[in-house]
């Protein structure tokens, strides 16, 4: 009787012992399925993230915004132009808001136009390689955790979200030149001879830059013909300045003698040059007096036609 009671409660212990771990292990399932959907759930948040927000397409749009941006002309926008005055005889006129404004103290604005422009540059490249960053980061996030290490990072990876979105939202806002605050009074009241004072307001405006077409840009044995265009095909054309300088025989880079012509138009006949020889082209936007920043001016070289081949050209046409 002893030993059956023995046998009666060790099977009970089994059976408690069994149905507890087939509990545990029930519970343990669970607890990995939870976790598994969850991190499926949140690996899938950052995926979109990376393929919409922050994706490789995105980022090269913008550094190419980023890339034209640096290569434009940067100017000083007044408003208004034009303020209405009074002369002695009390008749009206309309006169450029330039007449009256201080010329140092417009140059002073032009200075701070130019470091504003420096700083936004600089401020978009180091977002782009922030955000170029933050994206090799996130996808080896995705790519090399494992489940448990995922989701114990997960708090880290939202921090890294968020600030790379608030990069994104600073590069957008930035490739839009701003305002410049006036902090000293443009123009006296004395030169406004009792004419209300304007809301003088300052901004920066951008023109794109002058670029070569290399397809119809062309030298012969004595003259070239060049054209160029920008990003915007601008219909608008204004005075450009087109440099021409011989190269030197010695190193095919050295400058030797140049010269710089006044263009109003989008093509140009350089004429005078010598048979053989290498020339280089650069064409630029006029300096206005609006002018406060330009880093980048696109050059082309070409050859010039040999004797021979100048003849053998003519005898063909």
């Amino acid at each position: 009787l002893t030993q059956h009671l023995s046998f009666g409660i060790m099977a009970a212990i089994l059976n408690e012992f069994e149905t507890s771990l087939e509990s545990t292990m029930h519970s343990e399932e669970q607890e990995d399925e939870a976790s598994w959907e969850q991190y499926l759930e949140r690996r899938s948040f950052v995926l979109q993230f990376l393929h919409s927000n922050l994706s490789l397409h995105h980022l090269q749009h913008h550094r190419n915004k980023v890339e034209l941006l640096k290569k434009c002309y940067f100017y000083l926008d007044i408003e208004p132009k034009h303020v209405t005055m009074t002369d002695q005889n009390q008749v009206m006129h309309r006169t450029d808001i330039l007449q009256l404004i201080d010329p140092w103290q417009f140059q002073r604005m032009k200075k701070v136009g130019k470091t504003q422009t420096e700083i936004q540059l600089s401020l978009l490249t180091e977002l782009l390689e922030q955000l170029e960053r933050g994206w090799e980061e996130l996808s080896r996030y995705v790519e090399t955790y494992d489940t448990v290490t995922f989701l114990s990072q997960w708090d880290v990876i939202m921090q890294r979200l968020s600030k790379l979105s608030e990069f994104m939202e600073t590069l957008i806002s930035l490739q839009v030149p701003g305002k410049l605050h006036v902090k000293h009074r443009l123009v006296s009241r004395a030169d406004l001879r009792g004419a209300r004072l304007p809301n003088i307001r300052l901004s920066l405006c951008t023109k794109m830059p002058l670029i070569f077409d290399r397809n119809e840009s062309f030298a012969r044995k004595d003259w070239a013909m060049l054209k160029w265009f920008t990003e915007n095909q601008e219909s608008h054309l204004e005075q450009y300045e087109l440099h021409v300088t011989l190269l030197t025989d010695g190193s095919q880079a050295e400058g030797g003698y140049g010269r710089v012509q006044e263009v109003t138009s989008n093509t140009c006949v350089i004429q005078d040059l010598q048979p053989g020889r290498s020339y280089r082209f650069l064409i630029r936007r006029s300096n206005s007096h609006t002018l406060v920043f330009e880093r980048w001016h696109d050059s082309i070289t070409l050859k010039t036609q040999t004797d021979a081949v100048g003849d053998a050209d003519s005898s063909a046409c």
